[in-house]
């Protein structure tokens, strides 16, 4: 019996500890906190932090394992990348995962490999503000190299703004880098990869909906994207430059995008299967693909079946409510009843503070859909959205 070993215990890895369970694997779980969700689920439990590099190369030593990986978060996949290195087990380099979790570093690796990207400033400290500050134009994105789920980002709009904004990202990141870089306007977009012995395959291309500015936290997803056939074409052929650029030559990958007025230009993207049920459920409800089973094969070795079974619409829609504390929660019932509607997930309960959407973690719940195509997806989330009362 071939040996898993997860990095992350919680919702966010429930679905490859599943899956790993469902393909008869005997399953290890890596997690600071003993009380993760999916630690029940798996075979061995190890307390160790998702981001100690050092303390998960000890703990796939010692649990033998055939295979290491983590889904839909960034920081770990360093520890990821560390443990397969000295170990000799499969996974991307080190500096790869440094590239694909820094975004300075990311986009380096663009500008050197002439991917294109927006402008952009790095700095070390918020003090370093005043060495660039005259040659930023407005307006312009502040966030910190080092961090993901939309922590840390804010809109600048002018040179007033941008003192408080370069330390609200400083103070969201890990070691307090910045960087600046340039707003990009128009639809944004994220391409879902996986790349097999260094070919890169593209499985869909996902639209999104955020919240706006300041903090543009996503609040809906939708596949197969409805920009057209021409500019999916170049949105695809930039995800594989980039993904390309970075060095990642086996796995998944995410790679977020907005297609402006100029073309399309890279966002970030993240060595791993992306989050907020977007390649876990999304990419199998629309294309019949098993990401997540994909990415245990490739963790172990084995080369995975990506051909699609059938082309659907899904969509994911994230519910937003007024500021307050929840007092009542009704209609799910109902809205489950609705023709395509395949899950209702709420992460917030009665009694529970709503508020201002700063970050993913922010958002009180979803709704996911299949159809026969993705405008029915979406109407299909929005009918079953209005169906929830919430009472604040």
């Amino acid at each position: 019996m071939k040996r898993l070993l997860i990095i992350g215990a919680s919702i966010l890895q429930l679905p490859a500890i599943l899956k790993a369970k469902e393909l008869g694997l005997y399953v290890g779980v890596a997690d600071f906190n003993p009380e993760a969700m999916g630690i029940s689920y798996a075979d061995e439990y190890f307390n160790v932090s998702t981001i100690d590099e050092f303390g998960v190369y000890q703990v796939a030593k010692e649990f033998k394992a055939d295979g290491i990986m983590t889904l839909a978060t960034d920081m770990p996949m360093r520890a990821v990348a560390y443990a397969t290195q000295k170990l000799g087990l499969v996974g991307i380099t080190y500096d790869t995962a440094v590239k694909a979790t820094d975004k300075g570093e990311m986009i380096k690796a663009f500008e050197s490999s002439g991917v294109e990207h927006p402008w952009y400033y790095i700095l070390q400290t918020p003090e370093e503000l005043g060495t660039v500050i005259q040659k930023i134009t407005y307006p312009c994105i502040s966030k910190p190299v080092d961090n993901a789920g939309s922590r840390g980002v804010m809109l600048v709009e002018s040179s007033k703004e941008l003192e408080n904004a370069v330390r609200y990202s400083s103070s969201n990141g890990r070691n307090g880098e910045v960087i600046i870089e340039e707003y990009l306007q128009g639809d944004e977009v994220s391409v879902e990869i996986m790349v097999i012995d260094g070919d890169v395959h593209v499985l869909q291309v996902t639209d999104k909906l955020t919240t706006g500015a300041p903090h543009f936290v996503e609040m809906g997803h939708s596949q197969p994207s409805r920009l057209g056939d021409e500019n999916v074409e170049v949105i695809k052929d930039l995800a594989i430059r980039a993904v390309k650029a970075v060095g990642i030559d086996r796995g998944p990958a995410h790679v977020e995008i907005m297609l402006t007025s100029k073309g399309p230009r890279m966002i970030e993207l993240g060595a791993r299967m992306g989050g907020d049920c977007i390649t876990t459920h999304l990419v199998p409800l629309s294309t019949g693909i098993d990401m997540v089973k994909a990415t245990i094969q490739i963790a172990l070795g084995e080369k995975p079946n990506i051909v699609p079974e059938f082309e659907k619409g899904a969509a994911i829609r994230y519910l937003k409510e007024k500021y307050g504390i929840i007092k009542g929660i009704s209609g799910i019932d109902i809205a489950e009843k609705i023709d395509g509607v395949k899950q209702i997930t709420l992460v917030k309960t009665l009694g529970d503070k709503v508020g201002e959407i700063g970050s993913s973690i922010d958002r009180m719940g979803y709704v996911i859909t299949q159809a026969s195509t993705v405008d029915d997806a979406v109407i299909c989330c929005e009918n079953a959205i209005k169906q929830i009362v919430i009472t604040i």
